[in-house]
């Protein structure tokens, strides 16, 4: 008895121990002086493009909201067992190397996901393969801060641009409103509408798909809702600029300074807040369906005998 009381007595004490273990602050601080010293011209670049192009100016948020949820986890991550995967050395050595080739062709895209691949194979030197598994979710945040390539960019804005000006050109013909579309160009009895790059609805794309991560994250614990409300975002985003654009076309005829300035600035933070309602009530709507699903069915024929026989 005497024995058992002592091996009980060992595992809370061990469990104590673990539960309290120091966090490794001159290790942290040491590696990330080394890993941002070496990517500070590429990351400084990120940042100045963050401050001047709206498209990606949520590049600011993310590396914080995935810091935040990583410090969230510190206590599983403290008492995970320390198993360095050497191999890490191979991944910096890569990324080292997507650097430099990235700095000879001038293309930043390769540049700043190298300094991703550099964070990865610092975790995976520091407490290996269990540490990235832990920090799974913050670590596939992180991509949203880098703007994506050009090449690709212009492949999607472009048809973003002609799907909201043909909605805007059916909607505003539906409510009889004269218009006269011309690809991506709105000729109004007022004035000429071009739905340009700033209004693809690429900006509200990248910014909404990346809160329905962190959205699901913190009111789901169900893994694969953040996936479904990823996906969901997609056409979320693209009807809300449609619709920003048709209703910019009803308020230029209604008087042309509403369609340019602060009050179209305005109107897209209201029509982003819309998109965030919906955003919210589709996850509802995909409980409410799962939740009517697992309901069971109410056993009818017990309940019309105990009626009975009540009665």
């Amino acid at each position: 008895m005497d024995t058992i009381t002592e091996q009980v007595q060992s595992q809370s004490d061990a469990r104590s121990e673990s539960e309290h273990v120091p966090m490794p602050w001159v290790k942290i601080a040491w590696f990330s002086a080394l890993l941002v010293g070496v990517y500070f011209p590429i990351l400084r670049k990120l940042v100045d493009q963050w401050m001047t192009d709206d498209d990606v100016s949520h590049g600011f948020f993310v590396p914080i909201v995935a810091g935040y949820i990583a410090w969230q986890r510190r206590e599983t991550l403290l008492r995970l067992p320390s198993k360095p995967a050497w191999w890490g050395l191979g991944l910096l050595v890569w990324s080292g190397l997507q650097s430099y080739v990235g700095v000879l062709g001038a293309e930043l895209f390769l540049q700043r996901t190298a300094f991703l691949e550099a964070l990865l194979g610092v975790l995976l030197i520091l407490g290996g393969t269990a540490l990235i598994r832990e920090l799974i979710f913050p670590l596939l945040l992180l991509p949203f801060m880098i703007p994506i390539p050009a090449v690709i960019y212009n492949q999607i804005t472009f048809p973003l641009q002609l799907f909201a000006s043909q909605v805007a050109e059916i909607c505003l013909m539906l409510i009889n409103i004269p218009v006269l579309r011309e690809g991506n160009v709105l000729e109004l009895a007022s004035q000429k509408l071009s739905v340009a790059e700033a209004c693809s609805g690429i900006r509200s794309l990248l910014m909404l798909t990346f809160l329905s991560l962190v959205y699901a994250y913190v009111f789901d614990k169900k893994v694969w809702m953040r996936w479904a409300l990823f996906f969901c975002t997609i056409p979320i985003a693209i009807l809300s600029n449609a619709g920003r654009v048709t209703i910019t076309g009803i308020l230029s005829e209604i008087d042309p300074e509403l369609a340019t300035g602060v009050f179209h600035e305005t109107e897209g933070f209201v029509i982003f807040g819309i998109a965030l309602v919906m955003l919210a009530a589709t996850h509802w709507a995909i409980n409410w369906v799962i939740s009517l699903r697992h309901t069971p069915d109410l056993p009818t024929d017990d309940m019309s005998d105990d009626a009975s026989q009540a009665a």
